[in-house]
């Protein structure tokens, strides 16, 4: 534990110098903040000594858990030879390994990859990267995007254009390219107003009116593969992914896979897209690339699109995009070692029977009189909170019923941030049954002093 005085400097410093995101200042400034100090495996602990589980893998990242021996030695091993070189011209040890390891372990096809520092980046270089190609391959025409209703890509103007939440992105429209907005399959809240069982996926016609009519203007579709994350957790139908990439493939526009929450086993395959066994044109990874220890992201492609780059230096075919930090040693090094843990730790296979042990404690939240969903893809779950359970009408956002149960939970030492009224459930993959066991008893129990009051 600190010294109680530098405690109270930090909270005040914290109040008086920083800016968080997503976070109305007003009102965090009126609450003591949590300072989180340490941490170790699955856990969390603050400047005063308590303990919380990361249930949110500090904020979907974290994967092999907190200061892990192999992760924590290969960046200290790096450290002592260089901490950070420019990719722009000369090249480093990691990068050109992590590179060969991602086009070995990537959805067949994918063989050149681009680096840059989070997810935001990732996307945004993917869709450059697809616009770019269609204007080298002669076709000048095919400038706007498909994006999904819900989807979530990132903060930069790019990845906000093709964003579909209007919470977060309403104020920015005016600044935006033109992306055309598909039906998320949201079976919860069908936007189509069909049951699950008779559906026959008629979002997928919709996606396909929107190619009929636009194809020979639309460069590439950009989604989140069988779970959209920030807008919900919504979890798609088995098929759904699959008939995306055919439309795709029938209406010639390139598919963009956001795997920046899905990659690295989240969904208890290594990428999502192998579930439906498809390989996307471009895939954009992040998050838990090397477990949440470093910025790091990196865009995948396919040779057809890295050869419509290629040209004499006259012609000036060349991608220009870069970052400060592209391919840093430390981040690839680090992910270097997480990806080598995946193997000798058999992770993928070991998190099978937690995700079906997850998915049979989940039935206990179906019979709470305010949940009014309950979703799950691989170690990811998510509890929809509901005023009425028949209606499915929703708590309005200034009710702040998400934040309410996430504040109850973080009593119990359980540490989880809501999407509105929808909690969100993401440990690390190394997480415990036990521990899972604890996590879910205190959402559990949050839940219930919350809405029933």
């Amino acid at each position: 534990m600190l010294d109680k005085t530098y405690k109270e400097q930090l909270e005040a410093w914290d109040k008086t110098y920083l800016w968080h995101p997503f976070t109305q200042m007003q009102d965090y400034i009126r609450e003591t903040p949590l300072i989180i100090a340490e941490g170790n495996c699955v856990f969390l602990v603050d400047v005063n000594g308590k303990e919380y589980i990361d249930g949110i893998s500090s904020m979907w990242c974290n994967i092999h858990g907190h200061r892990k021996k192999e992760i924590d030695n290969a960046i200290k091993k790096q450290l002592d030879r260089i901490a950070h070189s420019t990719l722009l011209g000369p090249s480093n040890i990691p990068a050109i390994e992590l590179a060969k390891r991602l086009v070995e372990i990537a959805p067949k096809g994918l063989k050149k990859v681009f680096y840059s520092d989070n997810g935001s980046t990732a996307n945004e270089v993917a869709l450059k990267m697809s616009f770019q190609y269609w204007q080298y391959k002669g076709f000048k025409d095919k400038t706007e995007f498909v994006a999904l209703q819900y989807g979530y890509h990132g903060d930069t103007l790019g990845t906000m254009s093709v964003g579909g939440i209007e919470l977060f992105h309403g104020a920015f429209r005016q600044l935006y390219f033109k992306t055309h907005l598909s039906p998320s399959p949201y079976c919860y809240r069908c936007p189509m107003g069909k049951q699950t069982k008779d559906c026959g996926l008629s979002c997928l016609d919709e996606l396909e009116n929107i190619f009929k009519e636009n194809a020979d203007c639309i460069a590439s579709m950009i989604m989140e593969p069988l779970i959209q994350g920030a807008g919900g957790m919504i979890t798609h139908p088995a098929g759904y992914l699959s008939g995306v990439h055919a439309l795709c493939k029938k209406y010639n526009v390139l598919l963009i896979l956001d795997e920046v929450l899905t990659g690295f086993g989240r969904t208890g395959k290594m990428f999502a897209c192998l579930h439906e066994d498809i390989t996307p044109d471009i895939i954009a990874l992040s998050k838990g690339i090397n477990g949440g220890y470093m910025p790091l992201a990196a865009t995948l492609a396919t040779e057809e699109i890295y050869n419509a780059f290629l040209g004499e230096f006259s012609e000036l075919k060349t991608f220009f995009h870069g970052h400060t930090y592209t391919g840093n040693p430390l981040g690839c090094a680090a992910a270097l070692a997480s990806i080598e843990l995946f193997e000798k730790e058999r992770i993928l296979e070991n998190l099978e029977p937690k995700i079906k042990h997850l998915q049979a404690k989940l039935k206990s939240f179906e019979s709470l009189e305010h949940v009014g969903d309950v979703r799950q893809c691989g170690l990811i779950a998510a509890i929809e909170l509901v005023k009425d359970k028949t209606t499915k009408e929703p708590y309005h956002w200034e009710e702040r019923v998400g934040i309410k149960v996430c504040i109850d939970a973080r009593k119990n030492g359980l540490l989880i941030r809501p999407l509105g009224h929808i909690i969100v459930i993401m440990p690390p993959l190394i997480i415990k049954t036990d521990e899972l066991d604890r996590l879910l008893d205190i959402v559990n129990l949050a839940i219930q002093n919350i809405t029933n009051k």
